[in-house]
């Protein structure tokens, strides 16, 4: 069965010194493929130079809330910018593009810029995504409120996934009515994670999505260590402990699920 990790920092430094062995690792795990989400402007280059090296390695164009602070340029600049960047990888790969979403964005509380500040800049993103007709990647940290007010107001058609969702099934099923599936990565192996492996184990399997945030959000067992997405399998068997059914219907599913959002 194949694996699809779909949300994976490969273009991070941490990966830099053996990235082609990581990926072999990978390979014979049965993770097939990756999407790599943008965190700033100028990285975007160097993530779809990387992106094109690899027919498993998808891409998408995004600010994330952590990078907003060295933004030099305003909102309307970041929309031009996205739309810019994905049109120019269209035109790249011809019919299916390398580049599969808008995103990393959204929205972070627990970061030193200020929401006020944060907002204009996921705005901007979501605009974008709503003319490209791309899904969004949405990142949410103790943000929720504001994230689903924001989602609402510009209601993508494409929808998206929030990248690592931690909540409770009432938000969890607030976003899947805005056409949203929930990424599920290593905080569900650790048991003092009951809220949020409550509500994996409770929203239809056919909206969760499986990611490593490698090289960050290590599984249970692994804290310090560098993550990869060469441990997705890890995740995948314990989605299925969860909810008393075969990982093979959760990689199955779940692999549905990526190719259906992402459309690859």
């Amino acid at each position: 069965m194949a694996f699809i990790d779909s949300h994976c920092h490969f273009d991070f430094d941490a990966f830099s010194e053996d990235r082609a062995q990581v990926w072999s690792r990978c390979r014979q795990a049965g993770v097939q493929s990756l999407v790599i989400p943008g965190v700033s402007i100028p990285q975007w280059r160097q993530l779809f130079a990387l992106v094109h090296s690899e027919p498993g390695w998808y891409g998408a164009v995004g600010v994330h809330p952590w990078w907003v602070k060295e933004l030099a340029i305003a909102p309307a600049d970041v929309r031009r910018a996205v739309v810019e960047r994905v049109e120019h990888e269209r035109q790249r790969s011809g019919d299916v593009s390398r580049c599969v979403a808008v995103g990393e964005c959204g929205l972070d509380a627990t970061i030193e810029t200020p929401l006020e500040q944060q907002l204009p800049v996921f705005e901007a993103q979501l605009d974008a995504a709503r003319a490209l007709s791309l899904p969004v990647i949405v990142h949410s940290v103790r943000a929720h409120a504001d994230v689903l007010r924001t989602l609402k107001k510009f209601s993508l058609e494409q929808g998206g996934v929030i990248h690592a969702f931690s909540g409770s099934r009432e938000i969890a099923e607030e976003y899947v009515r805005l056409g949203f599936y929930l990424g599920v990565g290593g905080t569900i192996t650790y048991d003092r994670a009951m809220k949020t492996r409550k509500t994996v184990r409770e929203i239809p399997l056919e909206k969760l999505l499986l990611e490593s945030d490698a090289p960050d959000m290590p599984l249970a067992g692994r804290q310090g260590e560098r993550n990869s997405p060469e441990y997705l399998p890890q995740i995948a068997h314990t989605l299925a402990e969860l909810r008393g059914i075969s990982p093979e219907l959760v990689i199955a599913q779940t692999g549905k699920n990526a190719r259906a959002l992402f459309g690859f």
